[in-house]
């Protein structure tokens, strides 16, 4: 299970974050995901710890804080969507009849 953390300031670093979970519990990993062209922070992160009971922890804590000069959205991350099942027009040629 990973945590989403939303809102985040562009200056973020994933030392920044990890010592701000770290006060929760153990931090297995950080993820902070960049723009593939500009190299900049996307403004949302991806956090693991070791418990679900950590991890809880640091959501309750968290979700609405100021940090940064941002109120962080903090939740439990969602599944990634299948890329090749996105479901939109034009998408392929699932159940097509022509």
């Amino acid at each position: 299970m990973s945590i989403y953390v939303g809102n985040l300031s562009y200056e973020v670093t994933e030392e920044a974050l990890n010592s701000v979970f770290a006060e929760f519990g153990s931090v297995r990993r950080v993820h902070l995901p960049t723009d593939h062209e500009t190299g900049r922070v996307r403004g949302f992160a991806f956090v693991e710890m070791d418990t679900l009971t950590q991890e809880d922890s640091a959501i309750e804590a968290l979700d609405g804080a100021q940090w940064m000069g941002r109120e962080m959205k903090v939740n439990k991350a969602k599944p990634r969507e299948d890329r090749n099942n996105r479901g939109s027009f034009g998408g392929g040629r699932r159940n097509n009849r022509f």
